[in-house]
C-alpha cells in the first residue's frame, strides 16, 4: 500500500538512526553480494517449501545470521512505501563424520577434503517473509570462489531489496537452503507505528492530539473492540490538519480504540487501544452495564465491552434494603467472558416488575434436592433460611405446615428450577387477611392425614421398605463383577430401598477417599436402621484372608475406588465383637462362589446365594416388617430377571476353569 511521505517521515523521523533512510527507486526487487561472492535473484516468487533436513555431501554453504534494515521504496518523490531489507550472512558448513571412523579413514578424509577446498561452492538460499496479509518467498543463487571456502568460517553476505510492509506491522523472516542442511534461521521484528497520535489527560477530560500537517486529510474512528464479532463503531469523522479531540472521562471503557488513516486510496490504517489497563475505564464499564431479565430463568447483560461476571439469585424484603444471597445458595451461572479484577460492582434486577406484577408480601421457599432424592425446604427471612417445618418463633415457622401444603397443592409460583434445587414464591395474604382460612386449612390437613393413614394401612410394608437403607459392599474383582453388582443395586432400588453403592458415588469416593466414604455411609445406614450387605466373591474372600492372617492389604493392592478393602477395618471388629447380627447380611452369586467358601467369622449373620435364595435375601433386607410372602415372591422374580443377563455375562468372561476354582469350598481363601 502506498504511504504518503510525510507519514513515513513522522513515523521514523524521531529516531536518529533512521532519519535518512535509503530510498530505492522503482518497484523491482534486487540482490547484491559482498566482495568476492556472486549472486543472482530468481524472477518472481517461489513456493515456500523448506522440506526435510538432509545429510551434507561435503562442505556446503548455509545461512548463519539474519539482519534487517528499513528502507524506502519510492514510486514518486513523495509516494514511498516502507520496505524491509534483509541481509543473510553465509558460512561453510563442514561435513559430519562418525567418531569411530575418524582414525580409520584419516588419510582418506584429508585427500577428500583437499579437493572441495580447491573448488567453489554454490547454494540456493530461500528467504521467506510474512507480514499479515503479505506472504512471500524469493530464491537467491549464491556462488563462493574456492579461495574463500574454509569449513566453519563466514564467507560473506547477500543483501535482498526488499519486502514491503505496513507501519506498525509484525514481520517474520525465515532463511534456509534448497536442499536444507540445517534448521532454518528465523527473525521476528516489530515495525514502528505512527507516533503522531498522542493521548493525554486534563482533569476529567481526555485529549486525543493528532499532530499532522495543515493540508493533510485523514479519517478518525472511535470504536469498541469486541472479543467476539466485529468492532462496534462509536464515532467517526473526516478531519483536516492538526486536531485535538476531547473526551469526557465517563466515555472511557477498556475496549475503546482509536483508528486513524489518511484519506487516500488503499491507505494504511493505524489502531491503538490505550485504555485497556485504565482503572477509570473499568469502573465506567460496570456503570454503563445493564442487566435485563428476559424471563424468570434467563437474563442478558448489555455492556460496550466483553466482560465476565457471575449471576446469582438473591432476595429482598418488601421494605427494600440490600439484596441478600439465597441461603443455602442455588447454583451460579456464568454470563460472559473475561474476568474484571478492578472492582467488584453489583448489578441488580428484580423479578417483580416483569414477571409477578405489583410487589407482593409473598414468602420465598428454597427447595434443595440432595443425593438419593433427599429434599429439604426452607423459607427465606431476614434472620436466614428457616427450615420447614420448624418450631422456632418466626413468621415462616408459624405458617410452615400451610406453606408446605400450598407448595404441594400447586399454589406457589416457581421462579427458578435447576438441577440442585428450585425457588418458589408462596402468597401470604390469605393467612394475614383471612383468619377463617385456617379452619379450611385444618380440614385440608386432616383430610391429607386421613389419606396418608389409609395409604399406610393399605401397604404398610411397602412404605417401610421405601425408607430402609441398604449399603452394598463388594470387591471390584473385574468389570463383569462390577456390572453384576450394579444390576443388583438397580434392581433393589426399584423396590423402594435406598441403596448406596460406591459405583454411584465415584465423585464423592475420589474426593473423600474409600475409608472416609465408607465410614460416613456405614454410620448413616446403621443410624437409620438400615442394613449393610457384604457381597462375597473370590476377591473379597482373598481380601478377608489378608486381614485375618496378616493385617491390612498393601497400599495399591486394590483399586482406587475399592471401598470393600477399605471397609474391612470397621467391618471385622463388628463381627469379632458380636455387633454384626441384625445390621449385616452376606450374599454371594450362584456358580461364582460357594457358600462354604465364605469365612466362618462372617457366618454369624445370614448369608445367601443369589439368585437361588433371593426370596430369603429380600426378607432379610426387609427386616422386622417383612412384606407379605406373595409380594416378596413377585419382587424376587423381578430381581432375578434383572440379574440374569449380567450373571451370564460374568460367567462368560470368567470361563469354566475360573468358575470351577471359585466354586470349591474354601478355594483360594486360605481359611479353614
Amino acid at each position: 500500500m502506498p504511504v504518503p511521505w510525510f507519514l513515513l517521515s513522522l513515523a521514523l523521523g524521531r529516531n536518529p538512526v533512521v532519519v535518512s533512510l535509503e530510498r530505492l527507486v522503482g518497484p523491482e526487487d534486487a540482490a547484491r553480494c559482498s566482495s568476492g561472492l556472486s549472486c543472482h535473484l530468481w524472477d518472481g516468487d517461489v513456493l515456500c517449501l523448506p522440506g526435510n533436513i538432509v545429510s551434507t555431501p561435503g562442505p556446503v554453504l548455509v545461512p548463519r545470521h539474519l539482519q534487517t534494515e528499513l528502507v524506502l521504496r519510492c514510486h514518486q518523490e513523495t509516494d514511498c512505501d516502507l520496505c524491509v531489507r534483509v541481509v543473510v550472512h553465509l558460512a561453510v558448513h563442514e561435513q559430519w563424520e562418525e567418531p569411530g571412523e575418524e582414525k580409520q579413514f584419516e588419510g582418506a578424509a584429508d585427500l577428500e577434503l583437499e579437493e572441495p577446498r580447491n573448488a567453489s561452492l554454490q547454494a540456493q538460499v530461500v528467504l521467506s517473509f510474512q507480514a499479515y496479509p503479505v506472504a512471500r518467498c524469493v530464491l537467491l543463487e549464491v556462488q563462493v570462489p574456492a579461495a574463500l571456502v574454509q569449513p566453519g568460517q563466514s564467507v560473506g553476505s547477500v543483501v535482498f531489496d526488499c519486502f514491503e510492509a505496513a507501519l506498525g506491522a509484525e514481520v517474520r523472516i525465515w532463511s534456509y537452503t534448497q536442499p536444507r542442511y540445517q534448521k532454518e534461521l528465523n527473525l521476528t521484528k516489530q515495525l514502528p507505528a505512527l507516533p503522531w497520535l498522542n493521548v493525554s489527560t486534563d482533569g476529567d477530560n481526555v485529549h486525543l492530539v493528532l499532530a499532522v500537517s495543515e493540508e493533510q486529510h485523514y479519517g478518525l474512528l472511535l470504536y469498541w473492540n469486541q472479543v467476539q464479532g466485529p468492532p462496534k463503531p462509536w464515532w467517526h469523522k473526516n478531519l483536516t490538519g492538526p486536531q485535538t479531540i476531547t473526551l469526557n472521562h465517563t466515555d472511557l471503557v477498556p475496549c475503546l480504540c482509536i483508528q486513524v488513516w489518511p484519506l487516500t486510496p488503499d491507505s494504511v490504517r493505524t489502531s491503538i487501544c490505550p485504555f485497556k489497563e485504565d482503572p477509570r475505564a473499568h469502573r465506567n464499564l460496570w456503570r454503563v452495564a445493564r442487566l435485563r431479565l428476559l424471563s424468570p430463568r434467563t437474563w442478558r447483560l448489555d455492556a460496550p465491552c466483553s466482560l465476565s461476571a457471575e449471576a446469582v439469585l438473591c432476595w429482598q424484603t418488601p421494605g427494600g434494603g440490600p439484596c441478600q444471597p439465597l441461603v443455602p445458595p442455588l447454583p451460579q451461572e456464568n454470563v460472559t467472558v473475561n474476568v474484571s479484577i478492578w472492582e467488584k460492582l453489583k448489578l441488580q434486577e428484580c423479578l417483580w416488575a416483569d414477571s409477578l406484577g405489583p410487589l407482593k408480601d409473598d414468602m420465598l421457599l428454597v427447595d434443595i434436592r440432595g443425593p438419593q432424592d433427599n429434599r429439604s425446604l426452607c423459607a427465606l427471612e431476614p434472620s436466614g433460611c428457616t427450615p420447614l417445618p420448624s418450631r422456632v418463633s418466626t413468621r415462616a415457622a408459624h405458617f410452615g405446615e400451610q406453606l408446605i401444603q400450598d407448595l404441594q397443592s400447586g399454589l406457589c409460583l416457581q421462579l427458578w428450577n435447576g438441577d440442585l434445587g428450585a425457588l418458589w414464591a408462596c402468597p401470604m395474604d390469605k393467612y394475614i387477611h383471612k383468619r377463617w382460612a385456617l379452619v379450611w386449612l385444618a380440614c385440608l390437613l386432616f383430610t391429607a392425614a386421613l389419606i396418608l393413614f389409609l395409604l399406610c394401612k393399605k401397604d404398610r410394608v411397602k412404605v417401610a421398605a421405601r425408607g430402609r437403607a441398604a449399603l452394598l459392599l463388594y470387591s471390584a474383582d473385574d468389570v463383569g463383577f462390577e456390572r453384576l453388582v450394579g444390576a443388583l443395586a438397580s434392581a433393589l432400588s426399584q423396590l423402594s430401598l435406598r441403596v448406596a453403592v460406591d459405583l454411584w458415588s465415584r465423585r464423592e469416593l475420589s474426593a473423600q477417599g474409600p475409608l472416609a466414604w465408607f465410614h460416613a455411609q456405614r454410620r448413616q445406614t446403621l443410624q437409620e436402621g438400615g442394613v449393610v450387605v457384604l457381597l462375597f466373591s473370590p476377591g473379597a474372600v482373598a481380601a478377608c484372608r489378608e486381614w485375618l492372617q496378616g493385617g491390612a492389604a498393601a497400599p495399591g493392592a486394590h483399586g482406587p475406588h475399592d471401598a470393600f478393602a477399605a471397609s474391612l477395618s470397621c467391618v471385622l471388629p463388628d463381627f469379632s465383637q458380636g455387633r454384626a447380627p441384625g445390621s449385616y447380611v452376606g450374599a454371594c452369586f450362584d456358580r461364582l462362589l460357594h457358600l462354604d467358601a465364605v469365612p466362618d467369622l462372617f457366618r454369624t449373620v445370614p448369608v445367601f446365594s443369589l439368585p437361588s435364595q433371593l426370596l430369603d435375601f429380600l426378607g432379610a433386607l426387609q427386616g422386622p416388617s417383612a412384606s407379605h410372602p406373595g409380594l416378596l415372591q413377585g419382587w424376587a422374580e423381578q430381581v432375578s430377571q434383572a440379574l440374569q443377563p449380567a450373571l451370564d455375562s460374568c460367567f462368560q468372561s470368567l470361563g469354566a476353569p475360573e468358575l470351577s476354582r471359585g466354586m470349591e469350598p474354601g478355594a483360594g481363601t486360605g481359611l479353614e
